[in-house]
C-alpha cells in the first residue's frame, strides 16, 4: 500500500492506545476511519479526537461474530468498502498454569485471537474487491518469546502470528497485503486493564503495582508505535518489530532459541537492581 490517502481504514481496540494514535495518524494520511472498541464512550472520544473528514464509530464486542459481522458492514454501506483492517484490539492476564482459570484463559484467548480470525474473516470480501489493500494484525513480542504466568497471552499471540503469516502466503498475489505486528512495551493501559493473578516469580499479583512497574518500564508511546506500523504497512512490510526491546528480543531469540529463558532472566535481575522496579 502506498498510501492511506481517502482510504477506508478500520481500527479495533481504539477507544486508547495504539488504536487511538493509528486512528489519528491515519486521519492526518487523509484515510477515512471505522473505529470499534468495547468501550463505546472511549471509542466516540477518539472520534471526537482524530476529526477525520468521513468517520464511525460503534461498540463492537470482538468476541461477538454478529457484532464483527454488522460492523463490517456498517462500514461498507457507510464509508464503502475496506481498504485496511487493523485487528488491534487485545487484554492481558497473568497468572500459572495448574492455577489459572479457564473461564479467564478462554476471556484472554476470545479476544486476542478469535477477535483476529473475526477481524479479518469479516473485512476479507471488501479487501479483496479493492486494487490495494492490507491486513495488519497485532501479535506482540511475546508472540515471539515465552515467559512465566504469560502463557494464556503468549498461546494468544504466537496464534496469532501462525494465523498470520499463513494468511499471507494465502493471498500471495492478491491485492491484499498482510503484515504482522510485534510490539515490545509501550506505554498503554493493557496491564491496568487486565487480569492479574500471579507475577512472574509465581507469587499473587498486586494489580496495581504491576500496571505502574510497566509503565515505567515502557519506553515506547503509542505514538511512536502507531508510526512505526503505519511505515511498516506502507512499506508492506511482512513483519513489523515495535521498539528497541522487540528487536533485541528478537535477536536473542533467534540466537538462542532453547538458552534465552536464562539470558532474559540475567537482563531482569540486572534490571531489576538498576531500576528497583520488580519484575
Amino acid at each position: 500500500m502506498k498510501t492511506l490517502q481517502d482510504k477506508v481504514v478500520v481500527i479495533t481496540g481504539a477507544g486508547g492506545g495504539i488504536g487511538r494514535a493509528l486512528a489519528a495518524q491515519a486521519t492526518e494520511a487523509g484515510a477515512h476511519v471505522a473505529l470499534a472498541d468495547w468501550d463505546e464512550a472511549a471509542v466516540k472520544e477518539t472520534e471526537r479526537l482524530v476529526s477525520a473528514k468521513k468517520s464511525l464509530a460503534r461498540r463492537v464486542d470482538v468476541r461477538s461474530e454478529d457484532d464483527v459481522k454488522a460492523f463490517a458492514a456498517d462500514v461498507e454501506k457507510t464509508l464503502g468498502p475496506a481498504h485496511v483492517i487493523v485487528n488491534n484490539a487485545g487484554v492481558s492476564l497473568s497468572d500459572t498454569i495448574g492455577s489459572m482459570k479457564r473461564v479467564d484463559f478462554e476471556w484472554l484467548f476470545d479476544i486476542n485471537f478469535w477477535g483476529v480470525v473475526r477481524g479479518t474473516e469479516a473485512f476479507l470480501p471488501q479487501l479483496v474487491s479493492q486494487d490495494d489493500a492490507h491486513v495488519v494484525n497485532i501479535s506482540s513480542v511475546f508472540g515471539l518469546i515465552a515467559v512465566p504466568s504469560q502463557s494464556a497471552y503468549n498461546a494468544s499471540k504466537f496464534a496469532v502470528r501462525g494465523f498470520t503469516e499463513a494468511l499471507r502466503q494465502e493471498l500471495d498475489g492478491s491485492p491484499v497485503h498482510v503484515t504482522c505486528v510485534h510490539p515490545g512495551g509501550v506505554r498503554t493501559g493493557i496491564v491496568r486493564n487486565g487480569r492479574h493473578l500471579k507475577d512472574s516469580k509465581g507469587a499473587v499479583a498486586v494489580a496495581d503495582k504491576m500496571a505502574r512497574d510497566f509503565e515505567k518500564l515502557a519506553r515506547t508511546s503509542p505514538e511512536q508505535a502507531a508510526s512505526i506500523i503505519w511505515k511498516g504497512v506502507l512499506s508492506n512490510d511482512p513483519r513489523v518489530l515495535v521498539g528497541n526491546d522487540a528487536r533485541i528480543m528478537d535477536v536473542i531469540q533467534r540466537l538462542f532459541p532453547v538458552r534465552y529463558p536464562s539470558i532474559f532472566r540475567a537482563a531482569q535481575k540486572l534490571l531489576e537492581r538498576s531500576t528497583g522496579v520488580a519484575m
